[in-house]
């Protein structure tokens, strides 16, 4: 993600102005869903209160019966879980249930988050089919499709071979939505979703495409990816991250996964979106030629957030927080550490920080949620994306003290142990991701521009504000939308509600030309009113085009 900026005096304000920062990217929409939080509410609470979200293996997730005894490493039936994966709505995507149920789960997550992150943008769908938006998104493993495979052949349908696809996850987005410009599932192991995010912006920035999905899923539903983790020496066997903690012991695995819907940053300015944070300029390296290809390499990482801070046009001393990797293992967390204290830290060796300059803070919301693979770096964005918000930094937990392989005053360092108000300076941040084979990733972050659109609820026939609820499961049967008197016209001619389909009627009916129904989660005042497809998708009118 490369910028061009007119130079770096303006770094020195609070706030990044707009139009003259059009190369840089808006993150416009957001949406996620991890342990202990179905939303971004939800996240933030989670956040600023300081909850740890790791909890028992939910009963009947993986059968540990074939292990043998004593064979089961401490920490296994620990972790951050969802509740409920198995439920999801195939009607109100247009799918049937056989299909539904041979589509990997995080296929269906992916498809549930996208819906609410645009929803959350203000953007409708329906008006994007047919349009060049784009789909990144983070996804390693293939825990469904080895449950499915290990039942037998008589699991497999022909709905199997798409429903089991890695690379399927983000063009399942594009096939529901209709989106025409680039779609990849994208694995760099843990470092994925970061990554998809870094692509989305230069594919935004070349002009390939004008609105990006990026993000990324990840579900732990069988346990030999965890075994392998705790074989490698690399899982925590009491269940915690202690991130750059003396007690550092190993990472805890985490699932979930989140959505950022981004748009160039003039554009976005143009079209009167409300702009969350500003994705200043990021790089992605390789640890290649290092001590082995799982020990990270500090010369690679302090190349890489030197080469990030420069895209971003930004001094590194101005960087306020950095959201770490923050694994919690013995290994990688010094590594981190030294790179951190070289290029931001108060004792760089190119001399420019005082010594009397602030320390930067660092945190890893790993310690809240655990680790979620190729999910962690995008939840590890918007949790930046909501402290800046927010005006708060929330705690950094299980810290108590460093290692001596960590000197964090000697860094120039100091890990965020209690929420409270974003550090004085500028409102900047930076958020690491790496990945097992070396694959890493750095973004520059900074606060919405000043005249950014704020939330307000809306008037009577204006567009509702974004919600941050997932779209609801019922336990069986599709529910109904919200009802709505838009026409839905039947082979008949007959008068219909509005159904769960994304277009807004149900099976076999067809919607009002031009017309869409109200966003999902949202309840219009009476009369019933649909959203006017023409203009910009975030300036749209809302107009009685349905009967009364």
């Amino acid at each position: 993600m490369r910028q061009e900026h007119p130079g770096r005096n303006h770094r020195a304000g609070h706030t990044v102005s707009g139009p003259q920062h059009s190369p840089a990217v808006a993150v416009v929409g957001m949406s996620c869903r991890v342990p202990g939080a179905d939303d971004l509410d939800a996240f933030w609470e989670l956040l600023h209160d300081g909850v740890e979200a790791i909890g028992d293996l939910p009963e009947g997730r993986w059968d540990l019966g074939d292990l043998p005894d004593g064979d089961a490493p401490a920490g296994l039936r620990r972790g951050g879980f969802l509740d409920r994966i198995a439920d999801f709505d195939p009607g109100f995507f247009g799918i049937s249930p056989r299909e539904a149920a041979a589509m990997d789960p995080r296929q269906r997550l992916a498809l549930e988050l996208s819906w609410v992150a645009l929803e959350h943008a203000r953007v409708v769908p329906e008006t994007l089919r047919g349009g060049s938006a784009a789909v990144f998104l983070g996804a390693t493993g293939d825990d469904y499709a080895a449950l499915v495979h290990g039942s037998g052949e008589g699991a497999v349908s022909h709905h199997s071979l798409a429903g089991l696809s890695r690379g399927v996850i983000a063009n399942r987005i594009s096939y529901q939505l209709g989106l025409r410009g680039p779609s990849l599932t994208v694995d760099a192991a843990q470092s994925s979703s970061l990554v998809a995010v870094h692509l989305a912006c230069e594919s935004l920035l070349s002009g390939a495409t004008g609105l990006a999905l990026a993000g990324g899923v990840h579900l732990n539903l069988t346990p030999a990816s965890t075994l392998a983790f705790a074989r490698a020496g690399a899982l925590s066997p009491d269940g915690r991250c202690y991130a750059f903690d003396a007690r550092a012991n190993g990472t805890v695995r985490g699932e979930g996964g989140g959505v950022v819907v981004l748009k160039r940053l003039a554009d976005a300015v143009a079209d009167g979106d409300r702009v969350h944070c500003v994705l200043l300029g990021g790089a992605v390296n390789n640890d290649g030629g290092g001590a082995g290809l799982t020990v990270p390499d500090g010369d690679a990482q302090r190349a890489l957030l030197r080469d990030a801070c420069d895209r971003a046009g930004v001094d590194p001393g101005e960087v306020r927080y950095v959201e770490l990797h923050g694994t919690g293992t013995k290994a990688g967390d010094p590594v981190e550490a030294a790179a951190l204290g070289a290029v931001f830290g108060r004792n760089r060796p190119d001399g420019r920080a005082a010594r009397d300059a602030p320390p930067l803070a660092v945190g890893s919301v790993k310690t809240n949620i655990g680790h979620l693979d190729g999910a962690a770096g995008v939840v590890g964005l918007i949790k930046v994306a909501l402290s800046l918000g927010h005006r708060k930094l929330p705690a950094s937990l299980n810290h108590s003290g460093p290692p001596p392989a960590i000197p964090l005053d000697r860094l120039g360092i100091r890990v965020n142990t209690a929420t409270g108000p974003w550090p004085d300076g500028p409102r900047l941040a930076g958020v690491s991701s790496f990945g097992l084979g070396g694959t890493n990733c750095h973004v520059v972050v900074a606060e919405a521009p000043a005249d950014s659109p704020a939330e307000e609820p809306a008037e009577h026939g204006e567009a509702p504000p974004a919600r941050t609820r997932r779209t609801p499961r019922p336990a069986a049967a599709p529910v109904p939308a919200v009802p709505s008197r838009c026409r839905c016209s039947c082979p008949a001619g007959r008068r219909g509600r509005c159904g769960p389909r994304p277009d807004g009627c149900w099976s076999g009916w067809r919607p009002t030309p031009g017309c869409v129904p109200p966003m999902w989660g949202t309840r219009p005042s009476p009369p019933a009113r649909c959203w006017s497809t023409a203009g910009s998708s975030s300036r749209r009118t809302a107009r009685n085009c349905c009967p009364d």
